[in-house]
């Protein structure tokens, strides 16, 4: 099976990728990764050693050099099933149909800064005239699915909606008291609340959303000064306006900022609220896993994020772009710490009941193996 994506770094996407092949055995299917684009040391998060994973350097727009060289590659590997992803991905159905690949299968897993709503329609007639490449569609999301039904015309036969799933043994609450985080210093007072979040520092992320309105949040209750704390994990080109935002206001020594982080596991326990301030998403991983370690949860009604928090049981849905809304969302928690263990507790239910990465496998692999059935 041939998997194609634009990058294999850190995010969502990728880590559903790696967690899907890690748990499908070994004996079932052999895998490869194609890079539209290039990958980092996040490729060792592969638990098996015969995975290949192979970057093509795709230059920016039409390069018709990287679709040759995707035939060529197809007929050497020989996969009995395609599975490329999101828009980049689009770029390997041809050559994959040319080089023989019988079953094709397309997943959409978000929207970028240019299609925050799924209306643009150079990007619809895209999707469109690609239709006739692909066997089966898999959107992470009811959203998504939408968007492939009414906008490129999809039947409903042909699609599959699969939500990511959480390794729900690897993130799960702490019994017992609150761990520390690995700050140093008096960063975290008795009674401190830590808001977090997790994610790559871009537009779409609106990581700076979540600064004002913290910033907000702070000005307006000066009292909260005392308690609230904020922790921003992960890198990107927006990692240092946020935080020389923070630093302006005054408020830098109230943030921790560690970068990206491979044991966002162990850090997530040590948080009392997430918030996700995305302009756009799919299914959030990085969602599932905070309400996994039993947090509740402040997200923008955007994309797949209200299948995933029940406003006002497990988290607090709020409008994107909206930093008077988040402030108040974060004023609310801080005040009412009872609010706090009942949302997480709540969100740990729902993600138990709803999003195990055991149910996700199972799914996947049902869409493959009927796949290989048909004639």
């Amino acid at each position: 099976m041939a998997h194609v994506i634009h990058h294999l770094w850190i995010g969502g996407l990728e880590n559903g990728l790696i967690n899907l092949i890690n748990r499908i055995p070994e004996q079932r299917y052999r895998h490869a990764i194609i890079c539209m684009d290039d990958f980092s040391d996040f490729r060792d998060r592969l638990q098996r050693d015969d995975v290949p994973v192979i970057a093509m350097h795709k230059k920016p727009g039409r390069d018709p050099a990287t679709k040759w060289r995707l035939f060529k590659l197809f007929r050497d590997l020989k996969p009995t099933i395609l599975h490329s992803r999101n828009l980049s991905g689009l770029d390997a159905l041809l050559p994959a149909y040319l080089a023989g690949i019988k079953h094709r299968v397309h997943g959409e897993h978000g929207r970028d800064m240019d299609d925050l709503d799924g209306s643009n329609k150079k990007l619809q007639l895209l999707r469109r005239l690609h239709r006739p490449l692909i066997n089966r569609y898999i959107p992470l999301s009811q959203d998504l699915e939408r968007y492939l039904t009414e906008k490129i015309g999809i039947h409903s036969s042909r699609i599959s909606q699969i939500y990511n799933g959480v390794d729900t043994d690897r993130f799960k609450p702490v019994q017992g008291e609150k761990p520390d985080l690995p700050v140093g210093g008096s960063f975290t007072p008795a009674g401190a609340i830590v808001i977090g979040t997790v994610g790559r520092f871009q537009s779409v992320k609106d990581q700076m959303n979540l600064a004002e309105g913290f910033i907000l949040l702070l000005n307006k209750n000066p009292d909260l000064k005392s308690i609230a704390r904020l922790v921003m994990i992960g890198d990107g080109p927006l990692r240092e306006p946020v935080l020389g935002r923070l630093a302006d206001a005054g408020y830098a020594d109230l943030v921790w900022a560690p970068g990206a982080r491979d044991d966002v596991n162990e850090l997530l326990p040590a948080i009392d609220l997430f918030v996700l301030p995305s302009l756009a998403e799919g299914i959030s991983n990085t969602l599932l896993e905070a309400m996994s370690c039993g947090l509740p949860v402040i997200a923008t009604a955007v994309g797949g994020n209200p299948e995933l928090v029940v406003d006002g049981v497990t988290g607090t849905l709020i409008p994107p772009a909206d930093s008077p809304a988040l402030a108040d969302a974060l004023a609310l928690y801080l005040r009412n710490p009872a609010l706090l263990e009942s949302h997480g507790a709540a969100a740990r239910q729902r993600v138990e009941e709803k999003f195990s990465i055991k149910a996700m496998v199972e799914r996947y692999m049902g869409v493959y193996d009927d796949l290989l059935m048909r004639p």
